[in-house]
């Protein structure tokens, strides 16, 4: 049987209105040190100067039955800004490409608006892509910058039913996932009544600055600068989520040895599947050498680990490397082993040897050609986020790409319409490469068998 991973539901065409209130910019609320804090270098690269919206959707609550939570965030975001009060300031640039937040109170930028719909009317599923997303997170004049622009940008929307939507843009440079959890960690907790976050922030970004002596001690393929001037650039993307079960991860890890699967994450196998068929979709040549790059948090291969409430950018995306012809001719656990030994290069050494190439280097993107970059966030916590109203429905990423770069995928937590838990897989691709990549998900599962 072949399996269904896409989810379908109504909300793929379902319109609404949605009415705004002029953006405001909420500071702290307590006086905070003007000063100015110096970004680390890992922070600096030039893949990280983007903006990543994720969302929040809520239902009604009727134990908070009069309470408007437009002010319940706002109030909390302002408490929470006392502490973590970089958020409300504004990045700039210095020589050398090198980052630096003037923490001045000027706010982070929040928009109040309503809706003429009701969560149900969503379906079953609420999964990206989102319908009307323009109009849950308001792109404000002006605000769209990596520098001399708010930090975060934030619209509560308030729905006919008595749930919201909460949506949230913030500036990669300044923060990463795990630091965007800690700090809507702090604003829930301060909106149900703590005093301060159960986490108390810590800047630290000297950690990560390059060393006096800069040397670059690991081989840091996933910045190697290739041109690809032979490929027409295509412009009909499109978004897709695709979810995969029990049922599915089942059938993914049957195409392994049963010695390999014991011995596997899911994140692995999953990943190492999704690279195999979007390469096969692709038609790449089979000369021609594709990279998966997975992100990895690196805070606990230091030694000692890194502060617990670190909410600076602490990860790398080491590249898993093979020809196209490899990777789609032989077995998923070729793949999978590459996938693996990516993974395992990350340690204190080579965040070190990082930032020092980011200074000896000119702050180098990643490198784009024949990549694609994944991102997992199924144990990041965005679900649990509860501002008093219970836990999101959904919670998380918005689409699949950053910036001008399609080529990045997201595992996030979902539930099916059925409420079975599973991991869906935000994909960008090509319109006709999509259609092939969907048929060659389900192509490969129908030949799941422990053969091994």
């Amino acid at each position: 049987m072949a399996f269904s991973h896409d989810l379908e539901s109504s909300s793929s065409s379902l319109v609404f209105s949605v009415r705004r209130n002029q953006p405001e910019l909420v500071a702290p609320a307590k006086p905070t040190p003007l000063e100015i804090k110096l970004l680390s270098d890992v922070d600096c690269q030039a893949g990280l100067r983007a903006q990543i919206p994720i969302v929040q959707f809520y239902r009604n609550e009727p134990s908070m039955a009069g309470k408007d939570p437009v002010e319940v965030i706002r109030h909390a975001l302002a408490q929470a800004l006392v502490f973590y009060y970089p958020l409300a300031g504004r990045l700039r640039e210095t020589s050398g490409g090198k980052l630096m937040v003037d923490c001045n109170e000027e706010g982070v930028m929040f928009v109040e608006a309503d809706a003429d719909v009701t969560l149900d009317q969503f379906g079953d599923s609420l999964k990206p892509p989102f319908p009307c997303f323009e109009d849950l997170l308001y792109e404000a004049p002006d605000s769209e910058g990596v520098t001399d622009s708010p930090i975060l940008l934030i619209q509560v929307t308030c729905l006919k039913c008595g749930g919201f939507i909460f949506a949230l843009r913030f500036n990669h440079a300044m923060m990463d996932g795990v630091g965007v959890i800690h700090f809507m960690n702090a604003v829930t907790e301060l909106a149900r009544g703590a005093k301060e976050p159960s986490i108390l922030p810590v800047w630290r970004r000297e950690l990560l600055y390059a060393r006096d002596l800069p040397r670059v001690t690991r081989n840091h393929r996933e910045y190697e600068q290739l041109t690809d001037s032979n490929t027409p650039v295509p412009t009909d993307f499109e978004q897709r989520s695709f979810f995969f079960g029990p049922a599915e991860i089942a059938a993914i890890r049957g195409l392994l040895p049963r010695d390999l699967d014991q011995n596997v994450t899911t994140f692995e196998a999953l990943t190492s599947y999704i690279w195999r068929c979007r390469t096969k979709a692709l038609q790449v040549d089979p000369k021609v050498e594709v990279r998966m790059m997975c992100l990895v948090d690196a805070r606990a291969k230091f030694q000692p680990p890194f502060p617990v409430g670190y909410y600076g950018n602490c990860f790398a995306f080491p590249a898993a490397i093979s020809t196209a012809g490899e990777l789609c001719e032989k077995p998923l656990e070729y793949g999978l082993k590459l996938v693996k030994e990516a993974i395992g290069e990350v340690s204190e050494e080579y965040m070190h040897s990082l930032a020092d190439l980011m200074v000896t280097q000119g702050r180098p993107l990643f490198t784009v050609v024949g990549s694609c970059l994944v991102l997992d966030t199924t144990y990041a916590g965005f679900r649990d986020l509860d501002f008093g109203w219970g836990k999101a429905l959904y919670g998380g990423m918005v689409k699949a790409g950053a910036g001008a770069f399609p080529a990045i995928n997201f595992h996030v937590p979902c539930q099916n319409a059925e409420g079975e838990e599973g991991i869906l897989v935000l994909v960008c691709l090509p319109a006709q490469v999509m259609k092939a990549f969907a048929k060659e998900l389900d192509h490969n599962m129908l030949h799941s068998n422990k053969t091994n």
